[in-house]
Parts: structure tokens; C-alpha cells; sequence
């Protein structure tokens, strides 16, 4: 889960790629970095923190240009903490590239020994972003002629891109002294759309994430991008499109719309906010049947993503709604933090429990989800000891159960709270006296109402289903070895030893991407 912004202008363009980022700052916390095409010249900077703590004046003076891309990290291949993996990454041959990358490869270390064994390409990180990048660079040398490049040779070289490329990947690129290359892997699982604005000299361009981005900087929506398709914009503002995948077909990442996405973003032609409001109706049904018996005096929300879901909840068992818990929102999203001792103690930084609305009262707790659990025991613990009689704990989604290997970062099965357990086991591991999830096919169905076009859906992390079918047992028994290696643990609790005093001295830096 990154944030991806590319722009085409005819005017200096780092403030509006600035301003986009800002607006997808919740889709990665770790680093940002924004590159900018002057003529032939690239300029870009980028270091580990949040947006707001990147870029200062100086470094917004130093990228000029009318073209640009920009990106927010939150690592979820190669390591957490190293800076040469901010993005976006460069490569000088052929003509000049540098890209941006939202989604995860799952074969991206195949490609990387083809890098070396048949490429004769160096990948100096283990970023699975640098071996993107040279895949796209080799698949450019082989399709262009010459000096010139025109957008058939870029479409065959994102055709190459498709074939050789598994997993998830929304992809925006500069190319020196021709334009913006943005593109979408054949089963769309990570979002990218398209946006545009009318000024007196041209048309100007935005592919971004979310459209959010697009319309928080006063851009029109235009519209999503197809899965496999690749849209190129030339410095001159024109465009061109063309599906470069054989067998394309639609399965967005349903988690972006649990929880991923910003309520007021469109995806694929699904208003967030909406899909969030109808999981509450299903929910709502869900604990009619199951609870039958059991008095709910008060439904609250964890805030603040699984408000809209909360509130329908309680409208439809005709029960009221409260906010009890309130949010510090200078505290980031505790789901995102590397380790878990900072993202425990963060969840009590995170949210307060007022006394008054929890005191001799069957409260029934609504969260979007439930994936390791920790912040949902110290949720329920919270409300305990704000005087509450019983705690019904309710996830707007099913059970995480199954390793997400696209770009979530929820890669091992020990971590899950659900994997191999029942559901009434899962309620005592939180303390919680009821526990109910919403099924994988009402959540589903839900998505369905609001866009009756949307038929497949990556939901592995649920279902168990990859849709690129590239990833066995085999392959989540290696990726699960790596992460839990002393170097991948430390490198992933070095916030922790930082906020609890011990390990090595750490940068002002660095101490903003712990808490970030």
C-alpha cells in the first residue's frame, strides 16, 4: 500500500504533486519522494518521513519542471528503515526513466537473477520497485528504434512489462524528453485513475491512487484506469491509451475498501463511504442471527474508519449510536507501525475511552477489521476499564485469515489472529464476551450493490484466493522465513527499541518514521 501521483502541467508542478501527496498521506507513512522532469533534466528528492517533514522550501525550490511524479512509502517489500529505498527510483538507460510503484511483485526475486543471469542489469536494493524499474527499462530498449520513441514502442514494452511481471502494480514513470508513462497490472488490483484540468494554454493531466488526490487539488475525474491498460501523455499534454495485457480482467483489492482507501475516494466506480455504509447493513443482519438473545444498550465506532459501517449497525438494530472513544489525531495509524510493542503501546496514544458512555452498559464495539489483533484486546480492555458491563465486539470485515501478499502488509500466518482459529477462540484472545465478523460473501455483495459491474474481487487475505496464481504453500512458507529472520525483525522493531529507550541512538528522522 503506497500513494502514487503523476502530473503533466504547463506549469511548475512540484506544489501540485506536494499537495496530492498530502492528500494520500494515509496510504503510506514511512517515506516520500517526488521527481520532477525539467526539458531532459530530472530532479528529485526523497528520504524517510512523512510529507510534511521531506519537503522544506529548499527542497521544493530545488525540483522545477512541468512534469512530475511523486509517491508515499509504507514498505512492504525490502526493508522498512533504508532510505535507497525511498522512491521514486532512477535508471539512465534507455533514455532516462524514474518510477513510482503502488502494489508488490511476487516474483520480483525471479526477475531480479534475470536481471543479472540474462538482463545484464544491476539491482542495487531489495526493492522490488529497482527490479520494476529495469524490467520496464529492458522491455523500452528492446521495443524502441533509434533515438525516437513513440507511444506504440511504449505500449509494447508495457506488453513485455505484463508478461514477465506477477503480482500487484499501479505504476506512474517519467521518461527524459518525452512524457508520463502510467499503467495498471492485468487484474487491477491496486487502484490508478485518471484526471484532468482545462487551463487557457492545454489540457493538464493527473494519474493518481485515489481520487481524492485528483479532486482535492481542483483536477476533474475522468476515470479509472483498466486493468493491463497504459496511458501515456506526452510533454505537449496529449494523450494516448492503449490495453497492453492479453487477458485483463478486474479484481480490486476489496481491503482497500474496508479500510485502505479515504471514505471520500471513488475506486473503480465505488464511492468508499458508500460500500462502508452498506458492510454495516450486512453486519447488522449478521448479529441479529447470531445474538439473538443478547441486550446492546450502545453501538460504537473505532474511529475513524469504521464510522459509516457503526452507524448503520445501529440504525438497523434500532439501537443508539455513541462515540465513546476519541481519537489523538497526532498519533498515526497504528495498523501500519513496524513493531509491535510501539503499535501496543501506541493504540492507548492512539484513543481515549470516555468513562460516561461505557459505565454499566453492553456496549457493542464496531471496527473495520480485525488482523492481529492487539489493537481489538487493547480496545476491548479500554472499555472494560471504562466501566462497561459486557463488550460485544463486532469487524465490518471477515476474518483475516490468509497472508496478503500484494502490498498489505500482512505476510505471515502466526500474525493473524484468525489463521487456525474459531471465531469464539478469536473473542477470548481479545477479551471480547461476543464476537461476530462479517461473512466474505455479504462483504462482497456489499461492493456488488454500489457497482452491480464488479464481479471478481482480489480478497485473499479472506478467501485464501490469489488471483495471480503464481502464489503455493511453498512460496508463503519462504517470503514468511525471510520476514521472520533476526535481520527482518530487527530492522521492523528498531522503533520499538527507540521509543522504549534501548538500541542504538536513532536520527530525528528515523524517530518520525517509528511514530509515523
Amino acid at each position: 500500500m503506497c500513494g502514487i501521483v503523476g502530473v503533466v502541467s504547463h506549469s511548475p508542478v512540484n506544489q501540485l504533486i506536494y499537495d496530492s501527496l498530502l492528500l494520500l498521506q494515509h496510504r503510506g507513512q514511512d517515506a516520500a519522494g517526488i521527481a520532477t522532469a525539467n526539458g531532459s533534466n530530472f530532479h528529485m528528492h526523497k528520504a524517510n518521513g512523512m510529507v510534511r517533514d521531506v519537503f522544506r522550501t529548499r527542497n521544493m525550490r530545488s525540483l522545477p519542471g512541468t512534469t512530475g511524479i511523486g509517491q508515499v512509502r509504507y514498505p512492504t517489500a525490502g526493508s522498512a528503515s533504508s532510505e535507497e529505498e525511498a522512491q521514486p527510483f532512477y535508471v539512465n538507460a534507455p533514455f532516462g526513466i524514474i518510477l513510482a510503484h503502488n502494489g508488490n511483485l511476487t516474483n520480483w526475486q525471479q526477475l531480479k537473477d534475470e536481471m543479472f543471469r540474462i538482463d545484464r542489469r544491476h539491482i542495487n536494493t531489495n526493492s522490488d520497485t529497482e527490479v520494476m524499474l529495469n524490467v520496464l527499462a529492458h522491455e523500452l530498449q528492446l521495443s524502441s528504434s533509434g533515438l525516437q520513441l513513440d507511444p506504440a514502442a511504449l505500449f509494447k514494452a508495457v506488453s513485455g512489462v505484463h508478461r514477465r511481471v506477477r503480482g500487484s502494480y499501479a505504476i506512474v514513470s517519467l521518461i527524459a524528453g518525452y512524457g508520463l508513462l502510467g499503467f495498471r497490472d492485468p487484474f487491477g488490483i491496486r487502484p490508478l485513475c485518471l484526471g484532468k484540468q482545462e487551463t487557457p494554454e492545454g489540457v493538464e493531466w493527473i494519474l493518481a491512487s485515489e481520487s481524492v488526490a485528483i479532486e482535492g487539488i481542483g483536477f476533474e475525474f475522468v476515470r479509472d484506469i483498466a486493468p493491463g491498460e497504459a496511458i501515456f501523455i506526452d510533454l505537449d499534454g496529449n494523450l494516448h491509451s492503449q490495453q497492453c495485457a492479453t487477458n485483463p480482467s478486474l479484481n480490486p483489492c476489496i481491503f482497500e475498501l474496508v479500510y485502505l482507501a479515504r471514505p471520500d475516494s471513488v475506486l473503480d466506480g465505488v464511492p468508499v463511504y458508500n460500500v462502508r455504509l452498506r458492510m454495516g447493513d450486512y453486519l447488522a443482519e449478521k448479529i441479529k442471527r447470531e445474538l439473538p438473545d443478547v441486550a446492546i444498550d450502545v453501538v460504537m465506532p473505532i474511529p475513524d474508519s469504521s464510522r459509516p459501517a457503526a452507524m448503520q449497525v445501529a440504525k438497523k438494530l434500532g439501537v443508539e449510536y455513541r462515540e465513546g472513544f476519541f481519537k489523538n489525531r497526532y498519533v498515526g495509524r497504528t495498523f501500519i507501525m513496524p513493531g509491535q510493542a510501539v503499535r501496543k503501546k501506541s493504540v492507548r496514544q492512539k484513543l481515549n475511552a470516555m468513562g460516561i458512555e461505557f459505565k454499566g452498559k453492553n456496549v457493542l464495539i464496531v471496527d473495520d477489521s480485525i488482523v492481529r489483533g492487539t489493537t481489538s484486546h487493547e480496545i476491548v480492555q479500554m472499555a472494560r476499564d471504562a466501566g462497561a458491563n459486557k463488550v460485544i465486539f463486532a469487524s465490518a470485515a471477515p476474518p483475516v485469515k490468509f497472508p496478503n501478499v500484494y502490498g498489505i502488509d500482512m505476510p505471515t500466518r502466526g500474525e493473524l489472529v484468525a489463521h487456525g482459529r474459531s471465531d469464539d477462540e478469536v473473542a477470548r484472545m481479545i477479551g471480547a464476551d461476543h464476537l461476530v465478523y462479517q461473512d466474505v460473501d455479504a462483504l462482497k455483495q456489499a461492493v456488488r450493490d454500489i457497482n452491480p459491474a464488479l464481479k471478481e474481487f482480489e480478497a485473499s487475505c479472506f478467501d485464501g484466493n490469489y488471483v495471480t496464481g503464481d502464489v503455493t504453500t511453498e512460496y508463503l512458507d519462504r517470503i514468511e522465513t525471510a520476514r521472520l529472520a533476526p535481520s527482518s525483525q530487527s530492522d521492523r522493531d528498531a522503533a520499538s527499541e527507540a521509543i522504549d529507550g534501548g538500541g542504538p541512538a536513532r536520527s530525528q528522522l528515523h524517530l518520525q518514521l517509528s511514530v509515523g
